[in-house]
């Protein structure tokens, strides 16, 4: 079904609207073969608050921006490619219900969708996307992904030293490796990882040194079922890599 929409005028026509709606700023999106699989409003699981976000998935990337005029008018667009996602279910809890890990080397975060047949619907999209890019290019899925930030309501002390406590002035911070939030002295460092950035980026302490002495997988994060297992987690309580690529924390 998709081989036949590639190259239609409904496909094309589709595709050039999703481009308008982001305007200058966004970027191309129609090249041949590439196919509008379906849209739709999730939950963002961003840094300080969840947000509204419009997702556009194709059959080779996903795509999402900022809701400023709903079906009219997105900014900040973000492009990741399918064939470096992999996605994991999320437990129901409290507030935070039918979600999932989008994972990438990139950026991970979590996505929550209005009902259980749309969270199944969009999974299995995603899912059979990924895997007909994978069989088409004959790679394997990546086993490397960013690690899921620990939300900050989580962390009332570094979870490093678990001694110091965060206040308004001894702010949160995440290590880009493990994820976990960790306070500055136990943060100081920076160190590259080629997947996320082309600078080094603010790492942990307990990171640094199994980076630093080649234990790589050592400090890869475990806590992709962080959300899920969260005790008393309210959905407005969760904080995640925003979308503002800036941030110093």
């Amino acid at each position: 079904m998709v081989d036949r929409l590639a190259n239609s005028e409904a496909n094309t026509r589709r595709i050039s609207i999703v481009e308008n709606c982001f305007g200058a700023a966004g970027q191309p999106l129609t090249i041949p073969g590439r196919v509008l699989i379906g849209e739709g409003v999730l939950t963002k699981l961003c840094r300080k608050k969840p947000k509204a976000r419009q997702f556009f998935l194709f059959n080779d990337i996903l795509v999402y921006g900022n809701i400023v005029i709903q079906k009219k008018k997105y900014n900040k667009q973000h492009i990741i490619p399918l064939e470096n996602v992999t996605i994991d279910s999320i437990q129901d809890e409290g507030d935070l219900r039918n979600g999932w890990l989008i994972k990438t080397p990139t950026k991970s975060f979590a996505v929550y969708a209005a009902t259980a047949t749309e969270k199944s619907e969009w999974m299995n999209h995603i899912n059979k996307c990924v895997s007909d890019l994978l069989s088409k290019s004959g790679k394997t899925p990546s086993n490397e992904h960013a690690a899921v930030w620990v939300p900050d309501s989580e962390a009332t002390v570094c979870m490093r030293c678990q001694k110091a406590k965060f206040t308004p002035v001894n702010r949160r911070h995440h290590c880009r490796k493990c994820g976990f939030v960790v306070c500055g002295p136990c943060s100081e460092k920076r160190f590259l990882l080629p997947s996320q950035s082309s600078k080094p980026v603010r790492i942990c302490d307990f990171c640094y040194d199994l980076l630093s002495s080649g234990e790589m997988t050592a400090c890869q994060s475990t806590r992709s079922d962080s959300y899920s297992q969260s005790p008393k987690t309210s959905l407005n309580d969760v904080s995640d890599d925003d979308d503002d690529e800036d941030s110093s924390d």
